[in-house]
């Protein structure tokens, strides 16, 4: 298989869980998944980000995050800049968890 057949075939397969992924309304299955899915350091890092997008759009500083979480300001300037585009992925699902209440 070469790059670009292995890059659709991936590309399917997670298409496919984030289906499956929202379709699911068991929060601590997911969880569970994630936690069979990803290996301990891959879900830290995934948290991290997901917090350190929370944590800007509450206003919180760059270098603040940073020290607080112990991330790179690279990954935060990414994060930064993802939530200031209009059709922003992080800004709608932080939008979801809000109207959760969470």
């Amino acid at each position: 298989m070469d790059d670009r057949e292995r890059a659709a075939v991936l590309g399917a397969a997670l298409n496919d869980l984030s289906r499956v992924l929202a379709e699911c309304r068991d929060p601590q299955l997911i969880l569970s998944f994630l936690e069979s899915l990803l290996t301990a350091h891959e879900a830290t890092d995934i948290a991290g980000r997901w917090e350190l997008v929370q944590r800007l759009q509450q206003g919180e500083s760059q270098r603040q995050i940073a020290q607080h979480l112990g991330v790179s300001l690279c990954k935060i300037t990414r994060g930064s800049k993802e939530l200031k585009k209009s059709d922003s992925p992080f800004r709608r699902m932080l939008d979801l968890k809000r109207s959760l209440g969470s």
